[in-house]
C-alpha cells in the first residue's frame, strides 16, 4: 500500500490527550483501541512485550505507556479526567495486564507484542509499534503481516485458500461490500502454522454496514471477521491527493497562486481531509481554544503527586512585577506560557501534543504568549497554528517526531521551528519568510539530545520547550529583518533526520546525558520505590 499524505489534525497538530508521552501514552492507547475492537467479547487478559533494546523497556511506567494501552483496552479517551485512575479502573472491568520485557530482535524501539484473551474464549496476537506522535502502525495479526494506522474503516477476513483461490473471496466481498481503498493480501510472517489460510486486509472510507459484514461472515470459506474504525481525527481515502508535499513544492506552488501563508496550509488539509477551507480553520479554532485552557490552567496553579518539579509559571509574573527580570515581556510572556502548557501536562491536565506532548509546551506557549503580549486576535494565533501545521507536514514526510528514533530534535526542534513559522505569519510575512524562519529554528538544534532525568518527560524537558520558544522568536525576528536562511527547509529537515539516526540510543529518549547524572538516579531510585519496579 501506498504510503498517504500526512495530516496536520493527525501526524502534526494533536492528539488531545493528558500527559506525559504521545509516544507512550496516545500510541499506547491507539494501539490497545485497535486491539479491543478486533476481540468477540469482553477483554480479561491482555499480555505485552517489549524488548529489551527498545525505548518502552526502560520507559513504559513513567512515560505513561502502561496509563495509555489500560485506557485504549477499557475505551476510555485520553481526554477523560480519570486516566490517571487506570490501574484501579482496569481492576474494575476485569482486565488484568502483564508486561514482558526480553530481546526478541525487534527492529523498532517502540515495538509491541501482544496476546489478548476474551470472555469468549477469542485469543488474538498482534504487532505493532508507536511511530511517533501518537501515530501508530499495526504491523501482524497472527502470522500475517497487516498495515494499520487507524485512518480508515478496514475489514479483515481469514480464509480457507483450499476451497476457493483469494481472488475469488475478494471478487465476493466487493460484490457487497463495493471496491475498497487499498486491498492487501497478506503474507505469512512466521512458521506455516496457518497453512492453507490467507488474509485480507481491505480498508474503506465509509463503515461497511453490520447486515453485509454478517454476510461476509456467512459466506462458505471465510474463517473469521474483523471489523476495526478509525482512530485518528482525519480520516482517509484511496482518492487522496495533496497539493504539495514538501516546502520545495508549496513555494513553486506560490509563485502562481499568491495567498496569505495559512491559506496553503488550510488548502493543503482540505484536499488531504476532504473539508472545506472554513472547516478546517474552525477545526483549528477548537484545538486553539484547548491550548488556551492549558495555559489558563497552568498558570492558575497545579499540582500532581508524582512530579519532579513545582509549579512555576507564576515565577515569571512575581519576578516581573519586582523588576528582577532583564526587560522583554513578549518572551518573558511566552516562557510563561510555555511552562504553564508544561505544569498542565505534568498535572494530568488536558493539553494538544503538537508534535508531541514533551514538546507539547513549545507551539502553543509561544503562539499564544506572543499573540497575548502583543493583544492580537485569537484569529491570527489560529492563522499562526495553521502555518506551524504545515511545516510539521513537511517534517512528518522527510522525518519522524519520535524522539526514540531521532532524539529531542525531532520534538522540541520541531516544535520550535513550526512555532517560528507561525510567529512570521502572525507578524504579517510571506510564505517564503515562513519556510525560511523555520529552517532557521531548526539549523539551531541540530543534535538536540533526549535525556529526560528520573523517568519523567519533565526535566530539561521544561528546558527544552523554552529554548524552543525563544529560539522560535530569534529566528522568526532574524528572517523578518532579512538574514539569509542559507540552507533551505527540506534539506534541513533532511539532515536533522541523519543526525537523529546517529545518535547513540542513549540520546535518544532513554537513560543516557542529564538521565545519568548522579541527581538523575537518585530521582530515578525515587521513582521504582514509587512503582515497587527496578531496571
Amino acid at each position: 500500500m501506498q504510503k498517504l499524505p500526512s495530516s496536520i489534525f493527525n501526524d502534526v497538530i494533536g492528539p488531545v490527550m493528558r500527559g506525559p508521552s504521545s509516544s507512550h501514552v496516545a500510541g499506547a492507547a491507539r494501539i490497545a483501541d485497535l486491539v479491543r475492537q478486533s476481540m468477540r467479547g469482553k477483554i480479561t487478559r491482555a499480555v505485552v512485550d517489549f524488548d529489551v533494546k527498545g525505548s518502552l523497556a526502560a520507559s513504559h511506567t513513567g512515560h505513561g505507556t502502561d496509563m495509555g494501552f489500560a485506557c485504549g483496552l477499557m475505551n476510555l479517551p485520553l481526554s477523560d479526567p480519570h486516566v490517571d485512575q487506570y490501574e484501579r479502573l482496569a481492576k474494575e472491568a476485569g482486565i488484568e495486564i502483564e508486561y514482558r520485557i526480553f530481546d526478541y530482535g525487534a527492529v523498532h524501539p517502540g515495538n509491541y507484542r501482544i496476546e489478548v484473551t476474551d470472555d469468549t474464549g477469542c485469543v488474538r496476537h498482534w504487532e505493532g509499534i508507536a511511530v511517533g506522535g501518537g501515530m501508530v502502525e499495526m504491523q501482524k495479526l497472527e502470522e500475517f503481516e497487516v498495515n494499520i494506522c487507524g485512518d480508515f474503516f478496514e475489514l479483515l477476513v481469514m480464509l480457507d485458500t483450499e476451497r476457493c483461490p483469494v481472488e475469488t473471496y475478494e471478487s465476493k466481498i466487493t460484490r457487497l461490500t463495493g471496491k475498497s481503498e487499498f486491498s492487501l493480501q497478506s503474507k505469512k510472517t512466521g512458521e506455516d502454522q496457518m497453512a492453507n489460510r490467507e488474509l485480507l486486509n481491505l480498508k474503506y472510507a465509509e463503515p461497511v454496514s453490520e447486515a453485509i459484514i454478517k454476510q461476509i461472515e456467512e459466506t462458505d470459506g471465510i474463517l473469521d471477521v474483523i471489523c476495526l474504525e478509525p482512530v485518528l481525527p482525519t480520516h482517509s481515502s484511496g482518492h487522496c491527493e495533496v497539493p504539495y508535499s514538501s516546502a520545495e513544492q508549496l513555494l513553486n506552488y506560490a509563485k502562481e497562486n499568491i495567498m496569505e501563508p495559512w491559506k496553503y496550509a488550510a488548502y493543503y488539509e482540505s484536499c488531504r481531509g476532504g473539508k472545506s477551507v472554513e472547516e478546517v480553520f474552525a477545526q483549528m479554532e477548537e484545538i486553539l481554544k484547548i491550548m488556551e485552557a492549558a495555559v489558563d490552567k497552568g498558570l492558575a496553579g497545579t499540582e500532581y503527586k508524582d512530579r519532579i518539579l513545582g509549579a512555576q509559571s507564576q515565577k515569571i509574573q512575581e519576578a516581573e512585577q519586582s523588576r528582577k527580570l532583564i526587560p522583554c515581556e513578549p518572551l518573558n510572556t511566552v516562557i510563561k506560557s510555555i511552562t504553564a502548557v508544561m505544569e498542565t501536562k505534568s498535572s494530568m491536565g488536558l493539553i494538544v501534543a503538537a508534535p508531541t506532548c514533551g514538546s507539547c509546551g513549545c507551539l502553543p506557549g509561544t503562539i499564544i504568549g506572543l499573540g497575548r503580549a502583543m493583544n492580537l486576535s485569537r484569529e491570527d494565533m489560529v492563522k499562526g497554528l495553521l502555518v506551524a501545521g504545515l511545516v510539521g507536514i513537511f517534517f512528518a514526510e522527510e522525518a519522524t517526531f519520535s524522539a526514540e528514533v531521532g532524539g529531542c530534535q525531532v520534538e522540541c526542534g520541531a516544535g520550535s521551528g513550526m512555532a517560528a513559522a507561525g510567529l512570521v505569519q502572525m507578524m504579517g510575512g510571506n510564505v517564503t519568510q515562513c519556510m525560511d524562519a523555520a529552517s532557521v529554528a531548526l539549523q539551531n538544534i541540530t543534535g538536540l539530545a533526549c535525556d529526560p532525568v528520573g523517568n519523567r518527560v519533565e526535566v530539561p524537558c521544561l528546558g527544552k520547550n523554552i529554548m524552543g520558544g525563544s529560539n522560535a522568536i530569534s529566528s522568526a525576528n532574524m528572517i523578518l529583518a532579512g538574514y539569509d536562511k542559507v540552507i533551505p527547509l527540506d534539506e534541513t529537515i533532511q539532515a536533522i533526520y541523519e543526525i537523529g539516526k546517529s545518535l547513540p540510543l542513549e540520546l535518544r529518549c532513554t537513560f543516557g546525558g542529564l538521565g545519568k547524572t548522579k541527581t538523575a538516579l537518585e530521582i530515578l531510585e525515587k521513582t521504582e520505590r514509587h512503582f515497587g519496579i527496578s531496571y
